[in-house]
């Protein structure tokens, strides 16, 4: 591998690390809290560990795909290493493997929390603590990306922190990398501004506008308050962040041609009509339920699983409700549909709309070749293009892949912390999706405070696995990788 030019990365990587705690140290002292110091002192001590790394390698920025792996994975963990000083050094969290979950959670947009109590934490550390979903909604690489030469050090970067979903969609904005990075984070910034602006418009403070915006866009969900959104109880607020994190959910690719004006694209694109499909199919049958079961009129039962299906569809984990208290029949449909995630080349994690769409699709060509037309050769396509069979075999593979680490993780959980079999699924489930709250102990209004310093290592090994969509994170781990 190219040490020289991982040094170089990681050093910029550290460097807009520290820059980005330029607006939390703003926030403490508009607010007078008593974290100042502990921005000050982490963006400091950030900046001036970075800049040396990147002025001594600054020349070298040619990266293979083996480089680009190793970036992907360890860049992830140093910043949310060095992102935890904060906490620790104001004494909010002060220990280190709680504080770099609760870091890790809001990188890999999980919004998992160890915080029992998250008013009592000062402005500034609330606002860092909301600004890393900003900043890893996108994927914190990708804003490296810029800053690097044009080149192919930044596709392998990117190559390694993009889902396979992308990878078989095949969807390219323009040519040069750079320049695609600009136009994501451009559109992505847009809409965190035209959310901020819509909520300060219902009567929300600029504060509680940009954490929860940081929060909606990202498909994170920290919030500033310990009841989430459900705090407000304000019905304009809950549609507008049903509307974000919707948008949050599509292809990033398809606001970029509906900007061009393309908007035929939107119609041929399979994934976002299996989007909008499940969407509404989830939203429709939890409602019925809930006003059918009596649990709410008509119009709240609809507020409520509109925002909770949204949330959960999309990995947000925002909650206006205790949903466990909710009929068992509607928390069985809410636990399918942590499985499945939203679009790919979308802010959210899970297993990606893209991959039910083409496990069905070679499911029922199998089929028909097999059973009706054997000599024949059916055709699979998606957005109107033909697949390969190879895609379809790595959908059923990722799929498989994400089962078994379900299935082994709720095991490592149930023996390290000796859980009930549900908390002990849920929190694998909800940090592999990057989901955040679950079922059981770690429900809508629990949190994670109770386990153990192993088990909240393992489930932020999880997070990051299912932020770099497992591959990226799975392959340090195969002996070949390290050999020449």
């Amino acid at each position: 591998m190219n040490y020289t030019a991982i040094t170089n990365v990681l050093g910029k990587l550290l460097i807009i690390t520290g820059t980005s705690l330029l607006a939390p140290i703003f926030c403490s002292l508009v607010y007078g809290g008593d974290d100042l110091k502990a921005l000050v002192a982490t963006a400091v001590i950030t900046i001036a560990a970075g800049v040396p790394l990147w002025m001594a390698f600054r020349r070298h920025h040619d990266l293979n795909i083996k480089d680009g792996f190793f970036i992907a994975f360890f860049g992830w963990i140093l910043i949310s290493a060095v992102s935890a000083l904060p906490f620790m050094f104001h004494g909010s969290i002060p220990s280190f493997t709680n504080a770099f979950f609760e870091m890790m959670s809001g990188y890999t947009t999980t919004g998992a929390t160890i915080l029992t109590d998250i008013e009592v934490v000062p402005r500034g550390l609330l606002f860092w603590r909301s600004q890393t979903h900003l900043l890893g909604g996108m994927g914190f690489l990708t804003l490296t990306i810029i800053f690097l030469p044009h080149g192919m050090g930044g596709v392998r970067i990117f190559r390694a922190e993009s889902s396979p979903g992308q990878v078989i969609t095949r969807e390219k904005f323009i040519p040069r990398n750079r320049d695609t990075m600009v136009w994501l984070w451009g559109i992505y910034i847009g809409l965190n501004l035209l959310q901020t602006l819509l909520m300060m418009g219902g009567g929300m403070s600029l504060f509680d506008s940009l954490c929860h915006a940081f929060g909606t866009i990202s498909t994170s969900g920290y919030s500033p308050y310990n009841a989430s959104i459900g705090h407000y109880n304000n019905a304009y607020f809950e549609w507008i962040i049903i509307t974000f994190m919707f948008l949050g959910g599509v292809t990033f690719m398809l606001f970029y041609h509906m900007m061009m004006g393309n908007w035929r694209v939107i119609l041929n694109n399979t994934e976002f009509r299996w989007y909008l499909g499940l969407m509404a199919f989830f939203c429709g049958i939890v409602t019925w339920i809930l006003w059918y079961q009596d649990t709410y009129p008509f119009m709240d039962a609809l507020r409520y699983a509109a925002f909770q299906v949204t949330s959960l569809l999309t990995t947000t984990g925002f909650t206006t409700a205790d949903y466990e208290l909710w009929p068992q029949s509607t928390q069985m449909f809410l636990y399918a549909v942590c499985f499945i995630g939203a679009c790919a080349g979308s802010t959210t994690s899970g297993i990606k709309v893209v991959h039910y769409v083409l496990i069905w699709k070679f499911g029922i060509a199998t089929i028909k070749q097999i059973y009706f037309s054997p000599m024949s050769v059916i055709s699979v396509r998606l957005n109107k293009r033909p697949v390969e069979a190879q895609i379809g075999q790595l959908a059923v593979f990722y799929f498989i892949v994400n089962i078994f680490l379900v299935l082994g993780g709720g095991c490592v959980m149930s023996l390290t912390d000796n859980m009930d079999y549900t908390t002990a699924m849920s929190s694998v489930i909800a940090t592999l999706m990057n989901v955040g709250p679950g079922f059981g102990d770690v429900g809508p209004s629990e949190n994670y405070a109770f386990i153990s310093n192993t088990g909240k290592w393992f489930l932020s090994w999880l997070m990051l696995v299912g932020r770099l969509e497992m591959f990226s994170a799975l392959v340090i781990f195969y002996p070949a990788f390290w050999k020449k």
